[in-house]
């Protein structure tokens, strides 16, 4: 529990690439079996072996809020979905996001739009803060990966069929952000979401 608090103390600060690890691990402690302290063990390791990382940030002058938002479905124990998200101005993330989702999704669509009304809070805060600084900021764009929440965002309950008609009309207040300029969902190809990496684990040329 220590070790995993400290770590947590460490990625909020620092080491937002060990985030999703510490998300997973910080789930475990009230009752950690053999194989999460391995999973602890390897992050430590990790952290050893990598402190001379430097966190790179660089702003291009496209005045462009560059979110991507993904969600892998039901990884938990109790079959909840994770919810990753990256933001950038150009180069390196100045916000990475991974957490469990409140709720129980019936789909991989389902949980996709849980991700974006999950971080949809904070996407706005972004941009009016920046705006309060002086900046122009002159398009805000949600990267996703799944076609299908794509249209449910942009069509709300339009594009809903009987899979999705149960929605909860909470998530599609980003249809309504649409309508208003506020924000732009756009496609990204899976091999290209870098949220991806804060929903579950990758490994091989992926993780490299």
């Amino acid at each position: 529990h220590t070790y995993v608090m400290k770590a947590m103390f460490l990625s909020k600060r620092g080491r937002p690439d060990i985030n999703p690890a510490i998300v997973f691990l910080s789930s475990r402690v009230k009752d950690p079996n053999d194989g999460d302290w391995k999973k602890l063990l390897r992050v430590l390791n990790f952290l050893k072996a990598t402190r001379d990382d430097i966190l790179m940030l660089e702003a291009d002058d496209e005045q462009t809020l560059t979110w991507y938002v993904d969600a892998a479905f039901a990884v938990h124990h109790d079959m909840k979905s994770q919810t990753g998200a990256v933001f950038t101005l150009g180069k390196g993330a100045l916000i990475l996001d991974s957490n469990k989702q409140k709720t129980n999704a019936r789909s991989s669509t389902e949980a996709e739009l849980n991700g974006v009304d999950d971080k949809i809070s904070k996407i706005l805060w972004t941009k009016r803060f920046i705006e309060k600084q002086g900046f122009k900021v002159k398009l805000t764009v949600i990267y996703q990966d799944n076609t299908s929440t794509i249209k449910l965002a942009e069509n709300g309950k339009a594009s809903s069929g009987k899979p999705t008609r149960h929605f909860d009309i909470k998530l599609f207040y980003i249809t309504d952000l649409i309508d208003r300029n506020e924000v732009t969902v756009k496609y990204c190809h899976t091999d290209d979401m870098v949220a991806d990496y804060n929903t579950k684990p990758v490994v091989g040329v992926k993780f490299r």
